[in-house]
């Protein structure tokens, strides 16, 4: 079990291990030799969290921070890699992998392109996809994200965030509170995301 705000995976450790996400949010940050810190992705329930270290035999080059209490199986490296090897799982990795690499290309290309309540309405929708909470209902609680990580996520400040979710909260698309921002209707709010 990892307590909300905890570190999981700490960028500059060795893989020795892997982590398997069975429940929680997580975020993936880069710490800059500045002190500045770049977002990479949200990770849920599902994600492998690690094995970018694990394959190539290098140390990590990112943290990995609970958002939320998250519950995971730790995984040694050098058992998992004869495991996946074992059984032919390597070209599944790959497709993940891949799979990450367009994610991260579709969202490189959304912060120079779309505006930003189009980013905004997107990233929820990615979160609450993450959560799975959308197959027992049209709303969605997002817990343990604040205002500047999520500015973080869409390439903007906190101040834009916070007109980019009052206006999403004008339409009653969002409610918001401290660290938690709730979709009142997933739907409508795709139709935000699709805009641009």
């Amino acid at each position: 079990m990892f307590p909300e705000r905890s570190v999981m995976l700490r960028q500059g450790s060795p893989g020795t291990h892997l982590l398997a996400l069975t429940s929680g949010l997580a975020k993936v940050v880069c710490r800059e030799p500045s002190g500045a810190k770049t977002w990479l992705a949200f990770r849920g329930p599902g994600d492998l969290l690690g094995e970018v270290s694990v394959f190539n035999g290098t140390s990590r080059t990112a943290d990995v921070v609970a958002l939320t209490p998250c519950v995971a199986v730790v995984l040694d490296a050098e058992r998992f890699v004869r495991f996946v090897e074992e059984r032919g799982l390597v070209i599944h990795l790959m497709r993940q992998a891949l799979a990450r690499m367009r994610e991260s290309d579709l969202h490189r290309g959304e912060l120079q392109t779309l505006p930003l309540v189009v980013r905004l309405a997107r990233t929820l929708l990615r979160l609450a996809v993450l959560t799975d909470q959308m197959a027992q209902s049209n709303a969605v609680r997002l817990t343990g994200l604040n205002q500047e990580e999520v500015a973080q996520a869409i390439g903007v400040t906190r101040n834009a965030v916070i007109s980019g979710l009052g206006q999403l909260r004008a339409v009653g698309l969002v409610e918001t509170a401290r660290r938690v921002i709730v979709i009142r209707d997933v739907e409508a709010l795709r139709r935000w995301a699709a805009a641009d």
